[in-house]
C-alpha cells in the first residue's frame, strides 16, 4: 500500500532566548499544554569577567483550535530561571496535579506543579528544587512513569556535566536523593529509565558510552556497556509499548534501535545525517520514533520492520524541515486531530516546503555545548549544515516502510512541537499519514 505524508507548520513562536527543550503535558486533564524551555550562554567580556553566565526561561502555553485565521497557541505564563538543559513532565498526577520536571545549569534538578486559579486559567507553581552537585550543569532527567505507572513509587534520574547520574525519589511533594555516582568520563548528556522494570537504568555520555544499571545492585559496575556508538550519546529513550525495546541517539547522527537483553548489537542503525538530540517514541503508536536531528531537521521513523526482526535501517516516513537552527527540542503531543487533513497549500507555499538549494558553503560555529565548548562545521547561507566529506554522507533513508494495514491504523494524524537553537524559535504543526487513493482504471 502507497501512503502519503504531509507536515504542515500551525503557528511559529519566538522564544527570544535559544530554544532546546518543549514538552506536552501526558496528564489527561491537560494534554494542551506544552512547556518550553531556553537556554542562553552569555560569554564573560574582559580578564575580570571570564566566566560565561547562563540563563534562561520557562514557558508555558495552551493549544486550541478555534478557527482557521486565530493561531491555536497562547502564553499562559513565562519564568525567568537559570538555564534550562531538559523538561520532563511527570507522566501521572502527584497529589491530583500535573509536575513539571526541569534539569538546570545551576545543577538543580527543580519541580513545578501545574494548578488551575478561578478564573480558569493555569500557571506552574514552584513544588521542590534540589541540587544534585555544585559547579555542575544538571543535564537531562527522566521519570519512571513513562508507562502511566501511578504507584506511589515515584523517582526521577538526572544526569550532570561531571559525568554522574543521580537517582531521587519524589514524597509528599519534596524530592530526596537516593543515589549518586560517577557513570561517565566525561559530561552524561542523558539518563533514562526502563520504563518496564524500573530498576533498570541506562546512560550516555560524551566518552561514546552508553551503559545500563541495575539499581539492586547498586553502581558499582554498569550492566553492560557498549561502544558502538562512535561518538557521544546523547538520547536514550525507553519504549513505552514493547518490554526491552530502546532507542538511542548520538552525535554520530545513527540511531540505534536495542533489545535490552542483548546489547552486543543493536537491532537496527539509521543514519539521519545530523547529531540525533532526542527521540521520542510516540504516545500511542508502537513504531513511530521522533528524532530531533540537531544539523539534520526533525524526522519520524517507522519501526515496524526493525522491531519484528527485520534487518535495514528504519525508513523516514515525514520530515519537518521549516527550522533554520540547530533542531534540538521535540515533542508529540496526546491531542486528537479529529478534524480533516488540510488542504494541498497553493504553489507558493509548497516550494516553501522544499528542501533549500544548497549555496557556497563558510565556516560558522554550529554548535555550543552546555559547557561552553565549541565545535565549528560548515553551513550554507541558509543555515543549513553541509557534512566536511560529502562523499561519507550517509545514503538516505528507505522511501517508505513495509506496511501492513490489517495491522497499522488506516490513516494517522498527530499534533507535534519542535524547537531551534540559535534562531529561538518553537513551532507548532501537524503531521497527517494517509493510504494513497488508487488511480481509477
Amino acid at each position: 500500500m502507497a501512503w502519503k505524508s504531509r507536515t504542515r507548520s500551525l503557528q511559529v513562536f519566538d522564544t527570544e532566548l535559544s530554544a532546546d527543550t518543549v514538552e506536552w503535558c501526558p496528564v489527561s486533564s491537560d494534554h494542551d499544554v506544552l512547556a518550553c524551555g531556553t537556554y542562553q550562554l552569555h560569554k564573560g567580556v574582559g580578564e575580570d569577567d571570564a566566566t560565561p553566565s547562563r540563563t534562561g526561561r520557562l514557558y508555558l502555553f495552551e493549544f486550541r483550535r478555534e478557527g482557521p485565521m486565530i493561531p491555536p497557541l497562547t502564553e499562559l505564563q513565562r519564568i525567568d530561571t537559570a538555564a534550562i538543559l531538559d523538561l520532563k513532565w511527570c507522566h501521572v498526577p502527584v497529589s491530583e496535579r500535573p509536575v513539571l520536571g526541569m534539569a538546570a545549569a545551576t545543577g538543580e534538578l527543580q519541580l513545578f506543579t501545574l494548578s488551575g486559579s478561578q478564573d480558569g486559567g493555569r500557571s506552574l507553581q514552584p513544588l521542590s528544587s534540589l541540587e544534585v552537585g555544585a559547579e555542575r550543569l544538571a543535564l537531562s532527567l527522566d521519570w519512571s512513569t513513562g508507562r502511566l505507572d501511578s504507584s506511589s513509587d515515584i523517582r526521577v534520574v538526572c544526569s550532570d556535566s561531571a559525568g554522574c547520574v543521580s537517582v531521587l525519589s519524589l514524597a509528599e511533594g519534596a524530592l530526596t536523593a537516593l543515589s549518586q555516582w560517577k557513570a561517565h568520563d566525561f559530561e552524561a548528556w542523558i539518563s533514562a529509565f526502563s520504563y518496564w522494570d524500573t530498576q533498570l537504568l541506562y546512560s550516555g555520555g560524551d566518552d561514546c558510552k552508553l551503559k545500563g544499571w541495575d539499581l539492586r545492585v547498586g553502581p558499582s559496575s554498569p550492566t553492560f556497556t557498549s561502544k558502538r556508538h562512535s561518538m557521544g550519546v546523547c538520547s536514550v529513550h525507553s519504549s513505552p509499548h514493547r518490554e526491552h525495546i530502546v532507542a538511542t541517539g548520538s552525535y554520530d547522527e545513527q540511531v540505534l534501535l536495542w533489545d535490552g537483553r542483548s546489547m552486543k548489537r543493536p537491532l537496527s542503525e539509521t543514519p539521519l545525517g545530523g547529531g540525533v538530540w532526542r527521540l521520542k517514541w510516540h504516545p500511542t503508536n508502537q513504531h513511530l520514533l521522533l528524532a530531533a536531528c540537531m544539523h539534520n531537521d526533525f524526522h519520524v521513523l517507522h519501526c515496524q520492520q526493525a522491531l519484528e526482526g527485520g534487518e535495514g535501517a528504519c525508513p523516514v516516513v515525514a520530515s519537518y524541515i521549516l527550522h533554520n537552527s540547530l533542531a534540538y527540542g521535540a515533542d508529540w503531543s496526546r491531542l486528537s486531530l479529529e478534524d480533516p487533513a488540510p488542504r494541498s497549500p497553493p504553489p507558493a507555499a509548497a516550494a516553501a516546503e522544499e528542501p533549500l538549494a544548497e549555496s557556497v558553503g563558510h565556516l560558522r560555529i554550529q554548535y555550543e555545548s552546555p559547557t561552553a565548548s565549541f565545535d565549528t562545521s560548515l553551513e550554507d547561507d541558509a543555515g543549513r549544515y553541509i557534512p566536511e566529506v560529502a562523499a561519507a554522507a550517509p545514503p538516505p533513508p528507505a522511501a517508505g516502510p513495509p506496511l501492513h494495514p490489517d495491522t497499522d491504523a488506516a490513516s494517522v494524524s498527530c499534533l507535534l512541537a519542535s524547537c531551534s537553537f540559535y534562531d529561538h524559535m518553537l513551532h507548532v504543526w501537524r503531521w497527517d499519514w494517509t493510504p494513497e487513493e488508487a488511480e481509477p482504471c
